[in-house]
Formats: structure tokens, sequence, C-alpha cells
């Protein structure tokens, strides 16, 4: 039952109890109690509601800021990352392979936010030793969600030979 209660209330976290009990095939209370476990065993960490600010009159921006960072004798990546995820304009923090260590997700109200956030706090952190900003110019689907669905026609120039 978990691993489909899980499926199910990541696609949809408002699902009503009566119904994830219908599809589940379980009692309402047995649900409940089951999802009260997974939430005290920190498998289902949070709700959340995505938004698409762009049909609403609050100017946001978004970064992806990839950091190279000299991970910390017996802690690797951890301190850093932990350092980072308390800032409260970052979204998320990931551990990445690649070229660079980390990965993290940043909003702001302005550009000139974002880039006073990676000079002025990320960049002079002991163990950062280099950043790439990228900023999210437009979100086509996230967290599993089209954002943009059926809104903008692609339009096809016709080629002829």
């Amino acid at each position: 039952m978990r691993e489909e209660l899980l499926s199910i209330i990541e696609k949809n976290s408002r699902i009503g109890l009566k119904d994830l009990s219908a599809m589940l095939g379980q009692k309402e209370i047995d649900v409940a109690n089951e999802i009260s476990a997974l939430e005290k065993e920190g498998i289902i960490c949070g709700y959340h509601t995505l938004i698409n600010w762009e049909k609403t009159s609050l100017e946001k921006v978004n970064a992806l800021i990839e950091v190279k960072v000299t991970p910390q004798r017996g802690q690797g990546f951890d301190k850093i990352a932990e350092r980072l995820y308390n800032y409260p304009e970052v979204k998320s923090v990931y551990l990445i392979s690649g070229g660079f260590d980390l990965l993290i997700t940043l909003e702001e109200k302005s550009l000139k936010e974002i880039s006073n956030f990676v000079s002025d706090k990320l960049s002079t952190l002991d163990r950062v030793l280099s950043t790439s900003t990228h900023f999210i110019l437009k979100k086509y689907k996230d967290h599993g969600t089209i954002v943009n669905k059926g809104n903008e026609e692609e339009v096809r120039e016709i080629i002829t030979p």
C-alpha cells in the first residue's frame, strides 16, 4: 500500500482521505495511520502547491546556481549544504555529479537580488571555490506538471523546397 499511496499523493496532495481509501481499497483509518507513519519516518517531507507566477502580478526571478566547493573532512558536502539551505531565499540544494558539486535553486524579486546573494553571501563562504549562475527564463514543466499547457500554440514555418 505504501508505494501506491505515495504515488497517488505525489501527483495530488489535496486528494481526500475518502477518495484515497477507495483508490487503495483500504479503510480510511488505515490510510490515515499510514500517512501519519510516513510523515513521522520522514518519507513524506512536506506538501507543496505549484503556482504559475507568470500569471500573477508578482514578479519573481528564479535561478539555478552551480557551486564548486571544497568538501569538509569527515563531513563531505553535508556541512556546506546545510549552511546553504538555511538561507531563506534558497529553495533547494542538491549534490550533483559533473563539473560542479552542488546545485542551488534560488527565488528572488529581481536579478540584482540574486546577484547580491551570489556575491555577498555565497561567494564569500570559505569552502566555495566557484559558482555559475543560470537564470530560468520560462518554465515548461515543473514537479512533473506542465505549467503552460494549452496556452501557447506552437507556430511552425512551412518550408518548401
